[in-house]
């Protein structure tokens, strides 16, 4: 186990000796309090601090002000108390477990190997949160869904989210919650149909000491953790039919007991459910009670399949790619022929599919261009014409706008042919750019890039036919076509 800084406080000078050889055992450090009055000011750093294990402070005042400090510091501490009741830590979240005197070396290592998965926890929620938040979109459907999230964000109904593997079921759920009026509090996360369903009870509802074998010491449910924030249920319809009669009565009475306790709790908490499968036919083969359904069914939103949106691709595309970029991972770039062709593609595996093959790409490909070649073959996709709409989204991608600044210079002297709009001519019939930009650019991107727009441009202005736009890039017809098809450019005339 690597090093790590263990907090202690505790008044008995006794059990902090005896904590402190033990967290020597687990190659820690032991940071001592002894100073009640002052134990902020011996702490350096709290964001080095893997643990901190509070135990007498003095009194029930003392120790829930010391509670309530470091729960709520912003290096989210992990704690465990030391022989403190379920009615003092109860109330602070930030509490993970108890230990009990004497503590023994598997107690402190379970609980160390608690609070780092926590802490981890913890750590990803900040820093992905803005990212998850990114409903990305202007398609129809992505507009229906932003316009329902937002009607129903702040409201304490419960939502039940519907929609194949990948299509971004829990960021719609994170803005369920960061829209709320919960947003200050915990977002917590369930897998229902990766836990096995013998464990599932344990990891909502948490448990007492002792309640089955190798409960060393007693552990929050994730209903305890979301207290007065969200719990999501992903994958609900997994849930095994005995949990699904006591997830009913939590969300029906709004109370729980751990598993091996008899102490009634409140659940102070909005539950989101998703789910993959179609539960109205799990009700009908029995394998999901209907009255859960109802009690979850509230306010459905449905997200769809990318192969329903194909003009959000390029979208996605710019922001997968800048997130990349954010994160210090790489960067790549695309060609309008490869995004037009992954445009074309089913993508059964939705955005998380997408989000696989950029970072993909930009593993083999880092700070380059991919074209149409460059990419998978199962990717690689030509000759199936693209809608209008999804034409418009590949010219109009923030990369393309960015990259293409043509200067307007007008040649009244020129007896050649008229410069299309937005580019002139300069006396050898080169075309003249704005001034490279001062990180430079990718030329083979740049060339492609403008090689769209300029068909593009010249179909317009021939009104769709095909024979005179070929005419004002001189070049043959059949070339102008091939090059049509390599784009996914569509002409609402026949191109034969």
């Amino acid at each position: 186990m690597n090093a790590c800084n263990i907090l202690v406080i505790d008044i008995d000078p006794q059990r902090r000796e005896t904590l402190s050889t033990l967290i020597a055992f687990l190659n820690c450090h032991a940071v001592v309090v002894k100073d009640m009055e002052s134990w902020f000011d011996s702490i350096d750093d709290l964001n080095d601090i893997a643990l901190a294990l509070v135990g007498d402070c003095g009194g029930s005042s003392q120790t829930k002000q010391l509670l309530r400090e470091l729960v709520n510091h912003e290096a989210r501490v992990p704690v465990f108390t030391l022989d403190y009741p379920q009615n003092v830590t109860g109330e602070f979240p930030g509490t993970i477990g108890a230990l009990h005197y004497p503590v023994k070396y598997p107690q402190l290592s379970n609980a160390l190997q608690q609070a780092s998965v926590y802490k981890n926890q913890a750590q990803n929620t900040v820093e992905t949160e803005p990212l998850f938040r990114s409903l990305v979109g202007n398609s129809v459907k992505m507009k229906r869904v932003q316009k329902m999230i937002q009607q129903v964000s702040d409201s304490e109904a419960n939502v039940l989210i519907l929609g194949e593997s990948g299509t971004g079921k829990e960021v719609v759920a994170r803005n369920l919650h960061y829209f709320s009026s919960r947003r200050e509090k915990p977002f917590v996360p369930v897998n229902c149909g990766a836990i096995p369903g013998e464990l599932l009870e344990s990891e909502l509802f948490g448990h007492e000491k002792g309640a089955f074998t190798g409960a060393i010491t007693a552990r929050k449910g994730r209903f305890e953790m979301a207290e007065g924030g969200t719990l999501f249920l992903d994958e609900i319809g997994d849930m095994p039919l005995p949990m699904q009669v006591k997830l009913l009565r939590v969300l029906q009475e709004r109370t729980f007991e751990r598993v091996g306790s008899n102490k009634t709790q409140k659940a102070n908490v909005r539950v989101i459910a998703a789910t993959h499968r179609n539960l109205e036919t799990h009700i009908d083969d029995g394998r999901f009670r209907e009255d859960l359904f109802y009690r979850l069914n509230v306010f459905p939103i449905d997200m769809p399949a990318l192969r329903e949106r194909p003009e959000d691709i390029p979208l996605l595309i710019h922001e997968l790619t800048q997130r990349i970029e954010h994160e210090n991972r790489g960067a790549v770039r695309f060609t309008p022929a490869a995004i037009a062709s992954l445009c074309r593609y089913s993508w059964p595996g939705n955005v998380r599919e997408l989000a696989n093959v950029v970072e993909r790409l930009v593993i083999l490909y880092p700070y380059g261009t991919v074209d149409f070649d460059d990419l998978p073959e199962k990717y690689q996709i030509d000759g199936e014409p693209l809608t209008e709409v999804v034409t418009a989204a590949i010219s109009a991608r923030p990369e393309t706008s960015a990259a293409l600044k043509v200067v307007v210079k007008e040649n009244a002297a020129s007896d050649s042919v008229a410069p299309l709009n937005g580019a002139s001519h300069s006396d050898n019939g080169a075309i003249k750019m704005e001034a490279l930009p001062e990180d430079g650019l990718d030329l083979r991107e740049h060339l492609a890039n403008l090689e769209y727009l300029l068909i593009k441009q010249a179909l317009d202005e021939a009104a769709g036919v095909v024979a005179h736009a070929a005419s004002r890039l001189k070049m043959r017809r059949t070339t102008l076509v091939e090059k049509m098809r390599k784009y996914g450019i569509q002409r609402d005339v026949e191109i034969t």
